[in-house]
């Protein structure tokens, strides 16, 4: 099946994104790609730092275990950036399935899944999109991002912050 821009087949999450995307009531815009997967590590860190996202994670995600060890490729990887057991199982598992998105916002993970030519998203990504789709205006993007440092653990700089805000407020 063909793939086009603005709509992605087969996603992995870490437990950054989906824990911020709740945190902001923004979890629905996971809605519209046609598969989700938290791996199960991803899961037991939700239920732990975010339960209430859980009953929308089972409504439109998968929780899977990865089904072989690490590759050859992935374990250089580990030892190369400080992965943790979370990062490490959405990378084997995006690996796996062949996933057109890996949805981080850890950097490191985001470098590793850059290395092994996964495209790789985060929150951030996620709003972004949601505007270009037109699940969400430019001025309700711009303020879901301005409420970030007050309503949601996502740690962004405040400058990129604001950068991100100038270039989607131009938009208005």
């Amino acid at each position: 099946m063909e793939k086009t821009k603005s709509y992605i087949q087969l996603i992995v999450c870490d437990a950054g994104p989906v824990i911020h995307l709740d945190e902001l009531a923004c979890l629905n815009l996971l809605e519209n790609f046609s598969q989700v997967i938290i791996p199960s590590t991803v899961w037991d860190e939700i239920e732990k730092h975010r339960p209430q996202a859980l009953p929308f994670c089972q409504s439109i995600a998968q929780k899977v275990n990865p089904k072989h060890t690490l590759s050859p490729e992935l374990n250089a990887i580990v030892q190369l950036f400080s992965l943790h057991a979370g990062e490490i199982q959405a990378l084997n598992i995006a690996q796996e399935v062949k996933a057109d998105m890996l949805l981080t916002d850890d950097t490191a993970a985001r470098l590793a899944a850059g290395s092994m030519r996964i495209a790789v998203h985060g929150t951030l990504g996620i709003l972004l999109r949601a505007m270009r789709l037109h699940q969400k205006t430019p001025l309700e993007v711009v303020e879901i991002l301005k409420s970030i440092p007050e309503k949601s653990s996502l740690h962004i700089k405040k400058s990129l912050l604001q950068n991100i805000i100038d270039q989607v407020d131009v938009r208005l």
